[in-house]
C-alpha cells in the first residue's frame, strides 16, 4: 500500500494516557455471540479492527499517529448507515485527542449555508433551529441524527465546520449542458477540475452505464457520459477547494465526512487535492461484513475499519422501501435492493434512476423519503424510474401494519 502520510518516530516511552483511553475506544470489538450464519461473512477485517487497504491488520495506536500528521484525513460513509457515522465520530475524537487544531468539512451542506453552520459551532443556535434554518431535510435529507453527533462534537470543542458543497443545481446543469457551458459567473467560486484519471473516468462510465444500456454498448463516451462525467469532477473540485482553502486559510488539519464514492481508490476528492498541492490527504473507510474482500486491492483506501452485522433496537414500524440511494449529478439512483424488501417485490433494480413518487419529482433523496413517510401501512406508491435509457412505471406496495 502506498504510504500518503509522513512516516512518525517510535512511540514515546512515557505512556499518553488520553490517546491510549481513545485507541481503546477506536479498537472495540463487535459483541460476542455472533450468528453462525454471521460468522461465514467476517472474514477479511474483522469488527472492530483497522486494517489497510490490502486487509491486512494494523495496530490502532501508530495507524491514529500517522494520521495525525496528515494534512487532510477523509472519513468515507454510505450516506444511510448508521454504524458508518457512529465510526466518523468516534475517529474524529481519536484524531481530535492528538491534533486538537482540527475543522470538519461536510458534503451534507452547499457554501451558502455557511454562516449557519458558524452560528451552529458558537452555541447560537438549538438542533431544531439549526436543522430548520439549513433546510437539512430539502438540501441533504438523509436522517439528521446521523450527523447531529459529529456536529454536537465539533460544537463541544469549537472546531470549525465548513460547507464543502455547492448546489446541487449547479450539478445538475453541469450534467446536462458540461461544464465549458457555465457561465463564470454562475460557477459558485468553483475552478476547472483537474482532468480525472483514466479508472475514474472508467468508473463513472460504468456507473452511467448500469442505468442506460445505450451506454454499456458504446464504444467511446457519449455526449452525455462526458458530461455527468465533467459534472462529477465539479462535485469533487468543489468540495476539494473548501477543504484546501479551509488549511490554507486556518493551518488546521481538515476532517472530511463525505460519501466514499467521492475518496474510492484516491479518484474523486483526493485526485482534485493533490492537484490543488496537497497530495497527502489520507482515505479511511468503515468496512461493512458483507463488503466483497476482492475489493481490498491495496488502492482502495489507507486504511479501513471493520464492522459487524447491524444491531437497531427495535423502533415504531415505519415505511421503508429497502433501497440504499446514491445521489448523483442528474438525481437518485438506487445503489443496491434490499433482499425480502418492498423495493425487491416492486421489482427495483441497482442502477435505476427514480424520477417521480406519487406523482411527486424525486430530485434528491429528500424527495423520496417524505413521499415515504407519508405512506400509510397496506398503501400502494407509484414510481416512475428510468432503466436502460427508457422510463417504465413500478408500484412499491406496502405490508399491512402488524399486531
Amino acid at each position: 500500500m502506498r504510504q500518503i502520510f509522513r512516516p512518525i518516530p517510535p512511540p514515546l516511552a512515557r505512556p499518553f494516557h488520553l490517546a491510549a483511553l481513545v485507541f481503546a475506544a477506536l479498537s472495540f470489538v463487535a459483541a460476542s455471540g455472533v450468528r453462525a450464519e454471521d460468522a461465514a461473512r467476517i472474514g477479511c477485517v474483522p469488527p472492530g479492527v483497522w486494517a489497510d487497504g490490502t486487509g491486512t491488520a494494523v495496530e490502532p495506536a501508530p495507524l491514529l499517529r500517522r494520521l495525525a500528521e496528515a494534512p487532510v484525513v477523509l472519513l468515507g460513509e454510505q450516506h444511510d448507515k448508521a454504524d458508518h457515522h457512529r465510526w466518523q465520530l468516534h475517529t474524529l475524537a481519536g484524531l481530535h485527542a492528538l491534533t486538537p487544531d482540527l475543522a470538519v468539512g461536510m458534503e451534507m451542506l452547499p457554501r451558502r449555508l455557511q454562516p449557519v453552520l458558524d452560528r451552529w459551532v458558537a452555541g447560537e443556535l438549538t438542533e431544531s433551529e439549526f436543522l430548520k434554518e439549513t433546510d437539512w431535510r430539502t438540501v441533504w435529507g438523509f436522517d439528521p441524527a446521523f450527523y447531529l453527533p459529529i456536529l454536537q462534537f465539533a460544537r463541544l470543542h469549537r472546531l470549525p465546520v465548513v460547507a464543502l458543497n455547492v448546489e446541487r443545481s449547479l450539478i445538475s446543469r453541469t450534467a446536462r449542458n458540461g461544464w465549458a457551458a457555465i457561465p463564470v459567473a454562475e460557477r459558485e467560486g468553483v475552478g476547472t477540475p483537474a482532468a480525472p484519471t483514466e479508472t475514474y473516468r472508467n468508473r463513472l462510465t460504468e456507473t452511467l452505464a448500469a442505468h442506460d444500456r445505450s451506454e454499456s454498448q458504446a464504444t467511446a463516451p457519449t455526449d452525455a457520459a462526458k458530461r455527468f462525467i465533467d459534472a462529477q469532477g465539479v462535485w469533487d473540485r468543489a468540495m476539494a477547494e473548501k477543504i484546501a482553502e479551509t488549511r490554507r486559510t486556518t493551518g488546521r488539519a481538515v476532517v472530511g465526512i463525505l460519501g466514499q464514492g467521492h475518496t474510492l481508490y484516491r479518484d474523486g476528492v483526493p485526485h482534485q487535492l493533490a492537484d490543488l498541492g496537497i497530495a497527502d490527504a489520507a482515505v479511511l473507510l468503515p468496512w461493512d461484513v458483507d463488503r466483497d474482500c476482492d475489493e481490498l486491492d491495496g488502492r482502495i483506501a489507507d486504511a479501513v475499519f471493520g464492522l459487524g452485522p447491524a444491531r437497531e433496537d427495535a423502533e415504531p414500524q415505519r415505511p421503508r422501501l429497502g433501497v440504499q440511494l446514491d445521489p448523483g449529478p442528474e438525481g437518485i439512483t438506487v445503489g443496491s435492493v434490499s433482499d425480502g424488501s418492498v423495493a425487491a417485490a416492486a421489482g427495483l433494480r441497482t442502477g435505476d434512476r427514480i424520477l417521480i413518487a406519487a406523482g411527486s419529482p424525486v430530485r434528491a433523496p429528500a424527495d423520496l423519503v417524505a413521499v415515504i413517510r407519508r405512506q400509510a401501512p397496506g398503501t400502494w406508491l407509484p414510481l416512475t424510474i428510468r432503466r436502460d435509457g427508457a422510463e417504465q412505471e413500478l408500484v412499491a406496495k406496502f405490508p399491512v401494519e402488524r399486531r
